[in-house]
Protein backbone atom coordinates (compact mmCIF):
# COMPACT_ATOMS: atom_id res chain seq x y z
CA UNK A 1 0.00 0.00 0.00
CA UNK A 2 1.15 3.55 -0.65
CA UNK A 3 2.27 6.27 1.77
CA UNK A 4 -0.61 8.32 1.98
CA UNK A 5 0.14 10.64 4.00
CA UNK A 6 2.44 12.99 1.76
CA UNK A 7 0.54 14.44 -1.64
CA UNK A 8 3.26 17.22 -2.12
CA UNK A 9 4.64 18.26 -5.60
CA UNK A 10 8.29 16.17 -4.18
CA UNK A 11 6.44 13.48 -2.90
CA UNK A 12 4.76 11.76 -5.76
CA UNK A 13 2.53 8.14 -4.85
CA UNK A 14 4.24 4.59 -5.93
CA UNK A 15 2.24 3.58 -7.98
CA UNK A 16 3.02 0.08 -8.34
CA UNK A 17 0.31 -0.86 -5.76
CA UNK A 18 -2.51 0.58 -8.29
CA UNK A 19 -1.02 -2.27 -10.86
CA UNK A 20 -1.37 -4.91 -8.26
CA UNK A 21 -4.25 -4.11 -6.25
CA UNK A 22 -5.92 -0.77 -7.72
CA UNK A 23 -9.26 -1.16 -5.87
CA UNK A 24 -7.90 -1.83 -2.28
CA UNK A 25 -5.16 0.62 -3.30
CA UNK A 26 -8.14 2.93 -4.27
CA UNK A 27 -9.95 2.91 -1.02
CA UNK A 28 -6.77 3.57 0.66
CA UNK A 29 -6.30 6.60 -1.23
CA UNK A 30 -9.44 8.23 -0.51
CA UNK A 31 -9.41 7.77 2.60
CA UNK A 32 -6.55 9.57 3.03
CA UNK A 33 -7.44 12.34 0.90
CA UNK A 34 -9.17 13.55 -2.42
CA UNK A 35 -5.97 14.38 -4.64
CA UNK A 36 -2.68 12.54 -4.47
CA UNK A 37 0.71 13.34 -6.41
CA UNK A 38 1.92 10.35 -8.57
CA UNK A 39 3.91 9.67 -11.54
CA UNK A 40 1.02 9.50 -14.20
CA UNK A 41 1.89 6.31 -16.78
CA UNK A 42 3.12 8.34 -19.23
CA UNK A 43 5.81 9.38 -16.73
CA UNK A 44 4.87 12.91 -16.07
CA UNK A 45 3.59 13.93 -12.54
CA UNK A 46 0.41 14.00 -11.84
CA UNK A 47 -2.00 15.03 -9.59
CA UNK A 48 -4.56 11.61 -9.04
CA UNK A 49 -8.21 12.22 -8.20
CA UNK A 50 -9.84 9.90 -6.37
CA UNK A 51 -13.62 10.42 -4.77
CA UNK A 52 -16.64 10.70 -6.79
CA UNK A 53 -17.93 14.34 -6.87
CA UNK A 54 -14.58 15.65 -7.81
CA UNK A 55 -14.29 12.93 -10.44
CA UNK A 56 -17.78 14.14 -11.48
CA UNK A 57 -17.02 17.89 -11.36
CA UNK A 58 -13.60 17.49 -13.20
CA UNK A 59 -15.38 15.82 -16.00
CA UNK A 60 -17.24 18.41 -16.90
CA UNK A 61 -15.54 21.71 -16.07
CA UNK A 62 -14.32 23.17 -18.94
CA UNK A 63 -11.60 25.05 -16.74
CA UNK A 64 -9.95 21.22 -17.36
CA UNK A 65 -8.37 21.12 -20.95
CA UNK A 66 -7.41 17.75 -22.99
CA UNK A 67 -5.72 19.85 -25.07
CA UNK A 68 -1.61 19.29 -24.61
CA UNK A 69 -1.08 22.93 -25.77
CA UNK A 70 -2.19 23.90 -22.56
CA UNK A 71 0.55 21.73 -20.64
CA UNK A 72 3.05 23.89 -18.53
CA UNK A 73 6.60 24.24 -20.13
CA UNK A 74 8.38 20.92 -20.20
CA UNK A 75 5.18 19.06 -18.34
CA UNK A 76 4.24 16.74 -20.84
CA UNK A 77 6.90 14.72 -22.22
CA UNK A 78 7.14 11.09 -23.35
CA UNK A 79 5.51 9.00 -26.36
CA UNK A 80 3.65 10.96 -28.61
CA UNK A 81 1.29 9.84 -31.45
CA UNK A 82 1.76 12.04 -34.76
CA UNK A 83 0.00 14.75 -35.69
CA UNK A 84 -1.97 12.91 -38.28
CA UNK A 85 -3.08 10.39 -35.47
CA UNK A 86 -3.07 12.94 -32.73
CA UNK A 87 -5.73 15.13 -34.30
CA UNK A 88 -8.85 13.77 -32.61
CA UNK A 89 -11.37 14.56 -30.00
CA UNK A 90 -9.59 12.90 -27.14
CA UNK A 91 -7.17 15.28 -27.49
CA UNK A 92 -9.70 18.81 -28.24
CA UNK A 93 -11.46 21.54 -26.89
CA UNK A 94 -14.37 23.31 -28.07
CA UNK A 95 -14.86 24.02 -30.87
CA UNK A 96 -12.81 21.82 -32.59
CA UNK A 97 -14.11 18.95 -30.14
CA UNK A 98 -18.07 20.07 -30.87
CA UNK A 99 -17.49 20.46 -34.85
CA UNK A 100 -16.08 16.93 -35.15
CA UNK A 101 -18.32 15.09 -32.71
CA UNK A 102 -21.55 16.53 -34.29
CA UNK A 103 -19.81 15.03 -37.50
CA UNK A 104 -19.69 11.56 -36.23
CA UNK A 105 -22.37 11.57 -33.76
CA UNK A 106 -24.01 10.87 -37.41
CA UNK A 107 -22.50 7.59 -36.86
CA UNK A 108 -23.70 6.17 -33.91
CA UNK A 109 -27.17 7.65 -33.69
CA UNK A 110 -29.96 4.89 -32.34
CA UNK A 111 -31.25 3.51 -35.67
CA UNK A 112 -28.15 2.74 -36.90
CA UNK A 113 -27.01 0.94 -33.59
CA UNK A 114 -30.07 -1.05 -33.53
CA UNK A 115 -29.34 -2.10 -37.23
CA UNK A 116 -26.33 -3.63 -35.78
CA UNK A 117 -27.74 -6.40 -33.27
CA UNK A 118 -28.68 -8.91 -35.85
CA UNK A 119 -25.30 -8.43 -37.21
CA UNK A 120 -23.37 -8.64 -33.43
CA UNK A 121 -25.46 -12.03 -33.21
CA UNK A 122 -24.45 -13.36 -35.90
CA UNK A 123 -20.99 -12.69 -35.73
CA UNK A 124 -20.89 -13.61 -32.13
CA UNK A 125 -22.91 -17.37 -32.90
CA UNK A 126 -19.98 -17.81 -35.60
CA UNK A 127 -17.20 -16.94 -33.15
CA UNK A 128 -19.46 -19.61 -30.49
CA UNK A 129 -19.22 -22.22 -33.44
CA UNK A 130 -15.99 -22.43 -33.97
CA UNK A 131 -15.24 -22.63 -30.02
CA UNK A 132 -17.46 -25.51 -29.41
CA UNK A 133 -16.11 -28.59 -30.81
CA UNK A 134 -12.91 -28.01 -28.75
CA UNK A 135 -14.67 -27.87 -25.16
CA UNK A 136 -12.16 -25.20 -24.40
CA UNK A 137 -11.38 -21.67 -25.44
CA UNK A 138 -9.04 -18.41 -24.58
CA UNK A 139 -11.80 -16.42 -24.16
CA UNK A 140 -9.80 -12.66 -24.85
CA UNK A 141 -8.07 -14.40 -28.02
CA UNK A 142 -11.13 -16.63 -29.13
CA UNK A 143 -13.97 -14.25 -28.25
CA UNK A 144 -13.87 -10.87 -26.51
CA UNK A 145 -11.19 -9.75 -28.56
CA UNK A 146 -12.14 -10.82 -32.52
CA UNK A 147 -16.80 -9.96 -31.77
CA UNK A 148 -15.45 -5.87 -31.46
CA UNK A 149 -12.59 -6.11 -33.49
CA UNK A 150 -14.60 -7.39 -36.56
CA UNK A 151 -17.78 -5.18 -35.42
CA UNK A 152 -15.84 -1.95 -35.54
CA UNK A 153 -13.64 -2.87 -38.73
CA UNK A 154 -17.13 -4.03 -40.71
CA UNK A 155 -18.73 -0.65 -39.24
CA UNK A 156 -15.36 1.35 -40.74
CA UNK A 157 -15.15 -0.61 -44.08
CA UNK A 158 -11.66 -2.19 -43.25
CA UNK A 159 -11.09 -4.98 -45.33
CA UNK A 160 -10.79 -8.77 -42.99
CA UNK A 161 -7.50 -9.31 -44.17
CA UNK A 162 -6.06 -6.78 -42.31
CA UNK A 163 -7.68 -7.61 -39.27
CA UNK A 164 -4.77 -9.24 -37.66
CA UNK A 165 -2.39 -6.94 -38.11
CA UNK A 166 -4.32 -4.21 -36.40
CA UNK A 167 -4.86 -6.57 -33.33
CA UNK A 168 -0.98 -7.04 -32.69
CA UNK A 169 -0.22 -3.08 -33.23
CA UNK A 170 -3.25 -2.33 -30.96
CA UNK A 171 -2.11 -4.91 -28.30
CA UNK A 172 1.35 -3.15 -28.71
CA UNK A 173 0.23 0.44 -27.50
CA UNK A 174 -2.16 -1.04 -24.79
CA UNK A 175 0.94 -3.06 -23.14
CA UNK A 176 3.79 -1.33 -23.86
CA UNK A 177 7.02 -4.14 -24.27
CA UNK A 178 9.83 -2.97 -21.75
CA UNK A 179 12.47 -5.15 -23.43
CA UNK A 180 11.37 -3.91 -26.91
CA UNK A 181 10.83 0.03 -26.58
CA UNK A 182 11.14 0.61 -29.56
CA UNK A 183 7.99 -1.37 -30.50
CA UNK A 184 5.46 1.48 -29.77
CA UNK A 185 7.30 3.52 -32.79
CA UNK A 186 6.98 0.43 -34.93
CA UNK A 187 3.57 0.05 -34.62
CA UNK A 188 2.31 3.67 -34.58
CA UNK A 189 4.61 3.66 -38.37
CA UNK A 190 2.42 1.05 -39.31
CA UNK A 191 -0.90 2.33 -37.97
CA UNK A 192 -0.30 5.47 -40.05
CA UNK A 193 1.04 3.72 -43.60
CA UNK A 194 -2.20 1.34 -43.06
CA UNK A 195 -4.90 4.10 -41.98
CA UNK A 196 -3.03 6.59 -45.00
CA UNK A 197 -3.65 3.82 -47.62
CA UNK A 198 -6.66 2.68 -46.52
CA UNK A 199 -8.23 6.48 -47.22
CA UNK A 200 -6.21 6.73 -50.25
CA UNK A 201 -8.58 3.06 -51.79
CA UNK A 202 -11.58 4.88 -50.04
CA UNK A 203 -11.28 7.75 -51.93
CA UNK A 204 -10.68 6.17 -54.96
CA UNK A 205 -13.56 3.26 -54.57
CA UNK A 206 -16.30 4.33 -51.47
CA UNK A 207 -17.94 1.92 -50.11
CA UNK A 208 -21.30 1.58 -47.97
CA UNK A 209 -19.04 2.84 -44.77
CA UNK A 210 -18.71 4.98 -41.85
CA UNK A 211 -14.60 5.77 -43.19
CA UNK A 212 -16.11 5.93 -46.91
CA UNK A 213 -19.16 8.87 -45.09
CA UNK A 214 -16.08 10.77 -43.22
CA UNK A 215 -14.07 11.18 -46.37
CA UNK A 216 -16.98 11.95 -48.46
CA UNK A 217 -17.56 14.85 -45.30
CA UNK A 218 -13.67 15.79 -45.48
CA UNK A 219 -13.47 16.33 -49.33
CA UNK A 220 -17.51 18.31 -49.73
CA UNK A 221 -16.36 21.47 -51.54
CA UNK A 222 -18.14 24.73 -50.73
CA UNK A 223 -18.21 23.68 -46.65
CA UNK A 224 -15.46 26.37 -45.57
CA UNK A 225 -12.14 25.79 -45.06
CA UNK A 226 -11.73 22.40 -43.26
CA UNK A 227 -10.72 22.67 -39.68
CA UNK A 228 -11.53 26.04 -40.22
CA UNK A 229 -13.93 27.98 -38.36
CA UNK A 230 -17.36 27.45 -39.19
CA UNK A 231 -16.09 24.28 -41.05
CA UNK A 232 -18.28 21.59 -41.34
CA UNK A 233 -15.47 19.74 -42.33
CA UNK A 234 -12.22 17.70 -41.75
CA UNK A 235 -8.88 18.28 -42.07
CA UNK A 236 -6.84 15.34 -43.44
CA UNK A 237 -5.12 14.86 -40.10
CA UNK A 238 -8.87 14.89 -38.45
CA UNK A 239 -9.79 12.35 -40.62
CA UNK A 240 -7.16 9.69 -40.47
CA UNK A 241 -7.08 10.37 -36.00
CA UNK A 242 -10.79 10.12 -36.23
CA UNK A 243 -10.64 7.03 -37.91
CA UNK A 244 -7.62 5.56 -35.74
CA UNK A 245 -9.61 7.19 -32.37
CA UNK A 246 -12.41 5.08 -33.47
CA UNK A 247 -10.96 1.76 -34.30
CA UNK A 248 -8.68 1.62 -31.59
CA UNK A 249 -11.18 3.12 -29.07
CA UNK A 250 -13.83 0.75 -30.12
CA UNK A 251 -11.88 -2.45 -29.71
CA UNK A 252 -9.74 -1.90 -26.65
CA UNK A 253 -12.93 -0.73 -24.27
CA UNK A 254 -15.27 -3.67 -25.51
CA UNK A 255 -12.98 -6.54 -25.47
CA UNK A 256 -11.76 -5.61 -22.06
CA UNK A 257 -15.52 -4.68 -20.86
CA UNK A 258 -16.74 -8.42 -22.36
CA UNK A 259 -13.70 -10.14 -20.63
CA UNK A 260 -14.03 -8.74 -16.91
CA UNK A 261 -17.95 -9.31 -17.29
CA UNK A 262 -16.97 -12.47 -17.57
CA UNK A 263 -14.59 -13.08 -15.14
CA UNK A 264 -17.48 -11.09 -12.91
CA UNK A 265 -19.87 -13.61 -13.38
CA UNK A 266 -17.66 -16.61 -12.93
CA UNK A 267 -16.73 -15.42 -9.02
CA UNK A 268 -20.14 -14.72 -9.25
CA UNK A 269 -22.08 -18.43 -10.06
CA UNK A 270 -25.21 -17.52 -8.61
CA UNK A 271 -25.56 -14.25 -10.62
CA UNK A 272 -24.17 -16.17 -14.07
CA UNK A 273 -26.99 -18.86 -13.37
CA UNK A 274 -29.60 -15.88 -12.65
CA UNK A 275 -28.63 -14.25 -16.53
CA UNK A 276 -28.72 -17.60 -18.15
CA UNK A 277 -32.30 -17.58 -16.90
CA UNK A 278 -33.07 -14.20 -17.08
CA UNK A 279 -31.28 -12.42 -20.06
CA UNK A 280 -33.54 -9.63 -20.72
CA UNK A 281 -31.62 -8.59 -17.50
CA UNK A 282 -28.26 -8.61 -19.59
CA UNK A 283 -28.86 -4.47 -20.38
CA UNK A 284 -28.84 -3.90 -16.78
CA UNK A 285 -26.28 -6.13 -15.85
CA UNK A 286 -23.67 -4.16 -18.27
CA UNK A 287 -23.84 -0.89 -16.31
CA UNK A 288 -22.82 -2.88 -13.16
CA UNK A 289 -20.14 -4.69 -14.77
CA UNK A 290 -18.82 -0.96 -15.91
CA UNK A 291 -18.92 0.38 -12.66
CA UNK A 292 -17.32 -2.79 -10.58
CA UNK A 293 -14.60 -3.48 -13.30
CA UNK A 294 -14.92 -1.25 -15.99
CA UNK A 295 -12.66 -0.99 -18.62
CA UNK A 296 -11.43 2.48 -18.04
CA UNK A 297 -9.60 3.32 -14.63
CA UNK A 298 -8.51 6.83 -15.46
CA UNK A 299 -9.93 9.66 -18.03
CA UNK A 300 -7.95 11.44 -20.53
CA UNK A 301 -5.43 13.29 -18.89
CA UNK A 302 -5.80 16.87 -18.30
CA UNK A 303 -4.71 20.60 -18.33
CA UNK A 304 -6.07 23.22 -15.96
CA UNK A 305 -6.16 26.63 -18.03
CA UNK A 306 -5.81 28.46 -14.71
CA UNK A 307 -5.02 27.73 -11.48
CA UNK A 308 -7.51 25.48 -9.90
CA UNK A 309 -8.82 24.05 -6.57
CA UNK A 310 -9.86 20.46 -6.34
CA UNK A 311 -10.52 18.75 -3.26
CA UNK A 312 -9.06 21.05 -1.35
CA UNK A 313 -6.03 21.04 -3.44
CA UNK A 314 -4.41 23.86 -5.24
CA UNK A 315 -3.39 22.86 -8.97
CA UNK A 316 -1.47 25.40 -11.06
CA UNK A 317 -2.34 25.73 -14.56
CA UNK A 318 -1.56 23.48 -17.25
CA UNK A 319 -0.15 20.45 -14.59
CA UNK A 320 -1.32 17.52 -15.23
CA UNK A 321 -4.74 16.28 -13.72
CA UNK A 322 -5.86 12.17 -13.72
CA UNK A 323 -9.34 11.61 -12.78
CA UNK A 324 -9.98 8.61 -11.46
CA UNK A 325 -12.76 6.98 -12.48
CA UNK A 326 -12.68 3.23 -11.00
CA UNK A 327 -12.17 4.98 -7.89
CA UNK A 328 -14.90 6.68 -7.87
CA UNK A 329 -17.29 4.35 -9.08
CA UNK A 330 -16.43 2.39 -6.11
CA UNK A 331 -16.64 5.62 -4.05
CA UNK A 332 -18.71 4.07 -0.69
CA UNK A 333 -20.33 7.83 -0.60
CA UNK A 334 -21.73 7.65 -3.89
CA UNK A 335 -22.34 3.62 -4.07
CA UNK A 336 -23.54 1.94 -1.16
CA UNK A 337 -21.00 -1.53 -0.45
CA UNK A 338 -19.16 -0.72 -3.60
CA UNK A 339 -17.34 -3.70 -3.71
CA UNK A 340 -19.45 -6.05 -4.28
CA UNK A 341 -21.31 -7.13 -7.32
CA UNK A 342 -25.17 -5.74 -7.07
CA UNK A 343 -27.09 -5.73 -10.30
CA UNK A 344 -30.03 -4.14 -8.23
CA UNK A 345 -27.94 -1.02 -6.91
CA UNK A 346 -28.88 2.22 -8.42
CA UNK A 347 -26.44 2.57 -11.18
CA UNK A 348 -27.43 6.44 -12.47
CA UNK A 349 -24.54 8.26 -12.53
CA UNK A 350 -21.43 5.85 -12.80
CA UNK A 351 -18.83 7.20 -14.80
CA UNK A 352 -17.03 4.50 -16.55
CA UNK A 353 -18.60 6.15 -20.21
CA UNK A 354 -17.53 9.71 -18.74
CA UNK A 355 -19.83 12.69 -18.21
CA UNK A 356 -20.17 15.84 -19.84
CA UNK A 357 -19.28 16.76 -23.30
CA UNK A 358 -16.60 14.37 -23.88
CA UNK A 359 -19.26 11.20 -22.88
CA UNK A 360 -18.01 7.92 -24.26
CA UNK A 361 -20.12 8.56 -28.06
CA UNK A 362 -19.48 4.55 -29.18
CA UNK A 363 -21.55 4.04 -25.44
CA UNK A 364 -24.77 2.49 -27.17
CA UNK A 365 -22.83 0.32 -29.57
CA UNK A 366 -20.26 -1.03 -26.30
CA UNK A 367 -23.38 -1.60 -24.60
CA UNK A 368 -25.15 -3.28 -26.84
CA UNK A 369 -22.30 -5.54 -28.10
CA UNK A 370 -21.33 -6.43 -23.87
CA UNK A 371 -24.66 -7.70 -23.79
CA UNK A 372 -25.49 -9.54 -26.52
CA UNK A 373 -21.94 -11.40 -26.38
CA UNK A 374 -23.21 -12.14 -22.77
CA UNK A 375 -26.42 -13.75 -23.50
CA UNK A 376 -24.98 -15.57 -26.89
CA UNK A 377 -22.27 -16.95 -24.30
CA UNK A 378 -23.96 -17.52 -21.42
CA UNK A 379 -27.07 -19.27 -23.86
CA UNK A 380 -24.55 -21.51 -25.70
CA UNK A 381 -22.14 -22.93 -22.59
CA UNK A 382 -24.27 -23.21 -19.75
CA UNK A 383 -21.24 -25.01 -18.31
CA UNK A 384 -19.27 -22.36 -18.52
CA UNK A 385 -16.30 -22.40 -15.83
CA UNK A 386 -12.60 -21.70 -15.63
CA UNK A 387 -9.86 -23.68 -17.22
CA UNK A 388 -7.04 -22.56 -14.87
CA UNK A 389 -6.74 -21.83 -10.93
CA UNK A 390 -8.46 -18.39 -10.61
CA UNK A 391 -4.74 -16.76 -8.82
CA UNK A 392 -3.30 -18.06 -12.17
CA UNK A 393 -4.89 -15.38 -13.95
CA UNK A 394 -3.23 -11.99 -14.70
CA UNK A 395 -4.64 -8.62 -15.50
CA UNK A 396 -2.58 -5.56 -18.34
CA UNK A 397 0.03 -4.17 -15.94
CA UNK A 398 -1.66 -0.52 -17.15
CA UNK A 399 -3.67 2.26 -14.74
CA UNK A 400 -4.57 3.73 -18.24
CA UNK A 401 -6.40 0.22 -19.08
CA UNK A 402 -8.12 -2.19 -17.05
CA UNK A 403 -7.85 -5.93 -18.73
CA UNK A 404 -7.68 -9.43 -18.46
CA UNK A 405 -4.29 -11.00 -20.85
CA UNK A 406 -5.88 -14.35 -20.99
CA UNK A 407 -9.16 -15.89 -19.84
CA UNK A 408 -8.92 -19.79 -20.52
CA UNK A 409 -12.35 -21.10 -20.24
CA UNK A 410 -14.19 -24.71 -20.53
CA UNK A 411 -17.37 -25.71 -21.06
Amino acid sequence: MPNTADTGPDAPLDVTPLLDDPYATYAALREAGPVHRITGPDGNPAWLVTRYDDVRRGLADPRLSLDKRHAAPGGYRGFSLPPALDANMANMDPPDHTRIRRLVAKAFTPRRIEALRAPVRKIADELLDAMAERGRAELIADYAGPLPITVICDLLGIPHRDRRDFLAWSDALITPDPNRPEAMKEAVGAMLEFYTGLIAAKRAEPGDDLLSDLIAVRDEPGAGEAGGEGSERLSEDELTSLAFLILFGGYENTVHLIGNAVLTLLDHPDQLRRLQHHPAELPAAVEEFLRYDGPGPLALRRFPKEDVEIGGVRIAAGESVLLSIASANRDPARFADPDTFDRGRDLSGHLALGHGIHYCLGAPLARMEAAIALEALLDRFPGLRLDVPRGDLRHRRSLRSRGLISLPVAF
